[in-house]
């Protein structure tokens, strides 16, 4: 067997493994379904880790074929499920989950999650002498190299109807609704679900870290008083405001005068059958990062998505959270409070 860079040849590669980690995401087995698909036309064995990382550690694992995946990708969450792994980061985790990989002649590993999962990779190559790569799987739309992540569009359909059915009650009995959202650093899909939901109000971390009550309670008094008893729809980023949503909600009721209602959508976002969008997403970037690997050039890379282009990125990078949401909407929406 040829060696390039102490790493195993690919062209002469014969098995590699797969695992979902972290937060599960619509699309995952989508992309399940390229990766086998696509080894398969080159004569590769994929073995399929249960549970994340821990399926490394406890050998739990089966070989998957194309009877196993070819009616997949309408199916939400993920058939080799997830978990996180409390291992993986402990000291001589990364070169006990490296020697069973070794052990199991995996030549890969393609890993489909976020953040976490990308630092567990970077972790591990520092002792598994194969190829790794990534595939962005998460709907919080927070990794650097990829202008949209497996899941963000699915989340963010599941949070508009959401939002959609909320103002119709709220326009029932002219209340304040606070509809909390996922995304951690980002807000990106408070953002978007907030613009296409026609929302008053949006906070994410964009907008500044800091909630100001006082403040959003007055732009509900000024809104009202300008037109009148009507509802008021605030979309909130998770983690904004550390007392939870509910609290921000009773703080509101009392400042601003008007019954304020907290929603949290929670792990329904993660949920659901991922719609069109995601799906072509996650069959690119399966295919896309097994053909990579074939190539030779794929090792601690993620297979993303550029302006339509299927890309690799730097696995190190992925979590630098120079990605930001929308300038413009975040402008445009700014402007339009302001108005109230």
């Amino acid at each position: 067997m040829l060696v390039l860079d102490e790493r195993l040849w690919v062209k002469q590669m014969k098995k590699i493994g797969v695992l979902t980690s972290g937060g599960d995401a619509p699309g995952m087995n989508a992309a399940l379904r390229a990766v086998v698909l696509t080894a398969c036309q080159y004569g590769i064995e994929v073995i399929g880790f249960r549970h994340g990382f821990n399926g490394i550690f406890q050998r739990d694992f089966q070989i998957l074929t194309t009877a196993d995946v070819r009616q997949i990708a309408h199916i939400g969450g993920t058939i080799l499920k997830s978990a996180r792994c409390k291992r993986l980061p402990e000291p001589g985790g990364p070169q006990q989950a490296a020697e069973i990989l070794h052990e199991l002649c995996i030549e890969a590993l393609l890993v489909i999650g976020g953040d976490g999962s990308f630092r567990g990779c970077v972790a591990l190559s520092q002792h598994y002498r194969g190829q790794l790569v990534g595939l962005p799987g998460t709907i919080d739309n927070d990794l650097d190299g990829t202008d949209l992540t497996i899941g963000f569009a699915t989340a963010l359909e599941t949070a508009l109807e959401a939002i959609d059915k909320i103002r119709d009650t709220a326009d029932a009995f002219e209340r304040t609704f606070l509809v909390e959202v996922m995304g951690r650093h980002t807000g990106y899909l408070a953002l978007s679900a907030g613009i296409a939901g026609s929302a008053e109000q949006i906070i994410c971390p964009e907008y500044g870290e800091v909630v100001d009550v006082a403040d959003i309670a007055a732009d509900i008094r000024s809104y009202q008083q300008q037109h009148g008893a009507c509802s008021y729809i605030i979309v909130l980023a998770e983690t904004m405001y550390p007392a939870g949503a509910a609290t921000l909600a009773q703080e509101l009721s009392v400042q601003s005068g008007t019954e304020c209602r907290a929603v949290v959508l929670g792990h329904l976002q993660r949920g659901g059958s991922p719609v069109g969008s995601d799906r072509i997403l996650a069959t690119k970037l399966g295919a896309y990062s097994v053909e990579q690997l074939v190539a030779g050039h794929a090792h601690m890379m993620m297979a993303g998505e550029q302006a339509g282009q299927a890309v690799l990125f730097p696995l190190r990078l992925t979590g630098a959270q120079h990605k930001k949401a929308d300038p413009f909407l975040l402008a445009w929406q700014d402007r339009i409070l302001q108005q109230h």
